[in-house]
């Protein structure tokens, strides 16, 4: 039999270095039901001690220790971050609590211990977000004092909860967080990015849903406090992400546009910490984020390495102290809440070939603080894509049209694609910053195929050194990776130059289904493609190789774009087309950084 209510909230004031309150309740007031989380708390001879508190809130188990849910991971995080109640991708209540902190780790709504429906990433689970963090600020153990740190999902959600102003908010710390759930996340340039979501949603959600039978036999964290819920009923309390995402395509559709909100709303001291490697879901993220977040005290901070270690590393807990500790203590010894004492962007530059999933040769890498992002001394080159491909400085003359071709619905196994080439450097060029593509394309059909009537454009960068050897960096998951990728969907080329956000060096598309223009075979098409933002020292003697593709190439890993419905034989197959001519001028735009 299950456990009465009154059983479930225990606190331990023995058993650990800390303080252990398992199973508190969170009333939500914005919406009805409960969320339950677990606090641990500094121990202290003073009663009324009050402490400074971090937030997390997300899917993955507030019980599931870390060794359990990822053990290689877990066995390379730095040992420090090791207590009994370590998790993935959240801050250690052992160090934390060590340093004068409560943490309050809670079960988002529908997951682990907290009933309700299932339904991340949402406009109701943010708001339960909302009421949890007001929640810590009451409490009695509490100074009223709230940060938010975490990685990924625990760096996503600080975002949206952020802009909500919850009461006792006082800073927050995107860790590798994507900020935009439609473009950085579920569509690349409108193409549906399924696999990762598939993967994610299987292994690491619908897994500890509330009321999952055999959680604790799998080592999954404990059973359902209530009790077991049959399938249907689990199946009636979750949005599935692999189904959603699939089904809603744009951006005015409700699945996607009660995620929106306003980045400028978010007021609260903010480091965003992104990494140069997450190229397929949080860099663009944090990058955008930092840039029209409406914060006074707001910082961006890039590193390298996999997404799940360097949060731990010793330097980087550091900053991440002496931040929390500035806006949740009041003890600024760094000058984070001076205006102007610190330079807003400190960033790691990526020069030379260390390998890839490398800690310690990665932070060999020099870093450098710059005012502002983009960087004011950006100057924006166009290097030109010739039909010779070649990249080059000098606008193509071709007299004639010419047209280089390749096939449609190419995949990781079987890539289709063009490479464009820079000649050797011949000196050292830094290329940091946002990239844009301009391309000229079009389709047909093969001899005895249907008509296509659209083209999926997958485009990449890579560096090639000295030696002649591609250099692959330190992906998401340790893989190796390219310096940067982009995507469209040419149907969905269509820009809107009026909106605030729309740059230059970064178009703005609305991903209205009253954007979707016609793909006519035979038709050319001049189309501005987004390429996420990258940094390289480009060493004298290296290169740089500019990709067109039709489907995912090396560097995509587990986040490809396979769906055999939003990327089906009958719309995409065919030949794929760039065409070159006094008319067609196709160029990619690099942020080249002189010295200062």
């Amino acid at each position: 039999m299950p456990n009465t209510i009154q059983d479930l909230h225990k606190v331990d004031e023995t058993s650990f270095p800390y303080v252990f309150e398992q199973n508190a309740t969170v009333q939500l007031k914005t919406s009805e039901g409960l969320v339950r989380c677990n606090v641990y708390r500094p121990k202290s001879s003073d009663a009324n001690a009050k402490f400074p508190v971090i937030v997390t809130y997300g899917p993955y188990g507030k019980d599931i220790h870390y060794k359990d849910f990822h053990p290689k991971s877990f066995s390379e995080v730095n040992k420090e971050h090791h207590s009994e109640h370590s998790a993935w991708e959240t801050p250690d209540p052992g160090f934390w609590t060590q340093h004068g902190y409560a943490v309050v780790r809670a079960d988002e709504r529908g997951l682990g211990q907290s009933p309700g429906l299932l339904d991340t990433m949402s406009r109701g689970t943010s708001e339960a977000f909302f009421d949890v963090v007001e929640w810590a600020a009451e409490q009695p153990w509490s100074s009223g004092k709230v940060g938010l740190l975490g990685i990924s999902y625990y760096a996503g959600s600080q975002w949206r909860v952020a802009a909500r102003k919850p009461k006792g908010l006082a800073c927050i710390v995107p860790w590798e967080g994507m900020s935009d759930y439609y473009r950085d996340r579920c569509r690349h340039g409108g193409i549906l990015s399924n696999a990762f979501v598939k993967f994610w949603w299987n292994r690491q959600v619908i897994t500890n849903q509330y009321g999952r039978p055999g959680r604790s036999a799998a080592n999954w964290g404990p059973d359902t406090i209530e009790g077991d819920l049959p399938d249907e009923e689990r199946e009636k309390n979750r949005q599935d992400q692999t189904i959603d995402t699939a089904k809603y395509k744009f951006r005015e559709e409700q699945y996607y546009a009660s995620k929106e909100y306003d980045m400028a709303d978010i007021e609260v001291p903010l480091l965003s910490v992104g990494n140069w490697g997450g190229i397929l879901l949080h860099l663009r993220g944090n990058i955008e984020g930092f840039l029209h977040a409406g914060s006074e005290f707001k910082y961006l901070r890039m590193i390298t390495g996999r997404h799940d270690l360097p949060f731990y590393y010793s330097e980087e807990v550091e900053i991440q102290k002496s931040f929390l500790d500035a806006f949740l203590k009041g003890e600024d010894k760094t000058g984070w809440s001076v205006k102007g004492k610190l330079p807003a962007v400190d960033l790691v530059l990526r020069k030379g070939d260390v390998g890839f999933n490398d800690a310690e040769k990665e932070k060999t890498y020099a870093r450098r603080t710059e005012s502002e992002w983009p960087i004011a001394r950006t100057q924006y080159t166009q290097y030109y894509l010739t039909p010779t491909q070649e990249l080059s400085t000098t606008t193509p003359s071709i007299e004639s049209v010419r047209k280089l071709s390749y096939k449609a619905l190419g995949t990781l196994d079987d890539p289709q694609v063009l490479q464009f080439a820079t000649a050797l450097f011949e000196q050292e060029t830094e290329i940091t910053g946002h990239i844009v593509a301009h391309l000229n394309v079009s389709l047909s059909p093969h001899v005895t195929g249907s008509i296509p009537s659209d083209i999926d454009l997958f485009l990449t960068l890579r560096y090639i050194s000295p030696e002649g050897k591609e250099v692959f960096y330190t992906g998401t998951a340790g893989d190796p990776v390219p310096l940067t990728k982009g995507w469209l969907r040419v149907s969905l080329r269509k820009t809107n130059p009026n909106h605030p956000k729309h740059r230059p060096y970064l178009p703005w598309r609305d991903y209205f289904s009253t954007d979707v223009q016609p793909v006519i075979p035979g038709d050319v098409y001049g189309v501005d493609v987004e390429v996420w933002p990258t940094n390289v020292v480009v060493e004298k003697g290296g290169k740089l190789v500019f990709e067109i593709a039709s489907g995912d190439t090396q560097g995509s890993g587990i986040f490809q774009h396979n769906h055999p419905e939003d990327r089906s034989e009958e719309r995409f197959a065919g030949l794929n087309h760039v065409h070159f001519g006094p008319q067609f001028v196709n160029s990619v735009t690099l942020p080249v950084i002189p010295p200062k």
